[in-house]
């Protein structure tokens, strides 16, 4: 079965379990759209593991054709610290971490761009499946500063962190930093209390939760030094970007 006949398997599964008279479109694009947005709107539970093979071979192709970046082939800005511009979803590595909400299941709005609806895109439903069986056994919704960790499913990495970023307000507030070093240092612990070796980090914030770029990524960096130092991890950590903004910062910053 080759990608298109797996993406329209996929798409009428998923319509027909959402009760949906929608025709699937012809052409490529749309059918991508669609089928992403049925996945990202898709309530947790449990599903067939016909459904589960066909979907993990679209996924797995899928970014393959996109192309994974192996930590191993990137090279150190210092030590153990890497700048690495690209998708998070093609990295492969130990772990690499979702900027996600208190809820943490994902990203319900179709086709959203947020990292958040990448991440559970790309790895699957099994994904936001096991999301929800970690919060109901929590009893409670995540608390900013706080990181749970998965298992990534389709995506090359072995993990996904998921930590929950402050909620920037008209004005940046010291409480803002404490909760975002806090969530650097929570997604470390969760790596090392796991023996990870490498670790990817996003922009945590900086998206729909209005971080400043260049403050984020000052605390970002200086947790994480601060950390193996005190430490004395040998963990790898990636700083990941996908705008050339955040390159920027972070180069001169780590230069």
């Amino acid at each position: 079965m080759n990608q298109e006949q797996r993406r329209t398997t996929l798409i009428k599964e998923l319509l027909l379990e959402q009760r949906s008279n929608l025709n699937v479109p012809h052409d490529r694009d749309s059918q991508e759209m669609l089928l992403r947005g049925l996945m990202n709107i898709r309530m947790p539970r449990k599903t067939s593991e016909v459904f589960l093979n066909m979907q993990n071979a679209y996924l797995q192709e899928c970014i393959k054709e996109k192309g994974i970046t192996d930590i191993k082939d990137l090279h150190p800005i210092k030590e153990d610290l890497f700048l690495w511009r690209g998708d998070i979803t093609t990295l492969k590595c130990d772990a690499i971490v979702n900027a996600a909400n208190s809820q943490m299941l994902g990203c319900f709005i179709p086709n959203h761009r947020c990292i958040d609806n990448a991440i559970h895109t790309f790895a699957g439903i099994k994904l936001r499946e096991e999301c929800f069986n970690l919060m109901k056994n929590l009893g409670r919704e995540a608390k900013t500063g706080e990181a749970f960790i998965t298992s990534a499913y389709n995506l090359p990495s072995k993990y996904v962190i998921h930590t929950v970023g402050p909620i920037v307000g008209k004005s940046l507030i010291e409480q803002n930093k404490k909760d975002l070093e806090e969530c650097y240092l929570s997604c470390l612990r969760r790596a090392e209390s796991k023996k990870l070796s490498s670790i990817a980090f996003c922009c945590i914030s900086t998206g729909e939760f209005h971080f400043p770029n260049e403050a984020a990524a000052i605390i970002a960096i200086q947790t994480v030094l601060k950390y193996k130092q005190t430490t004395n991890s040998n963990i790898k950590v990636i700083f990941n970007v996908f705008k050339e903004e955040d390159y920027d910062i972070y180069k001169s910053l780590l230069s």
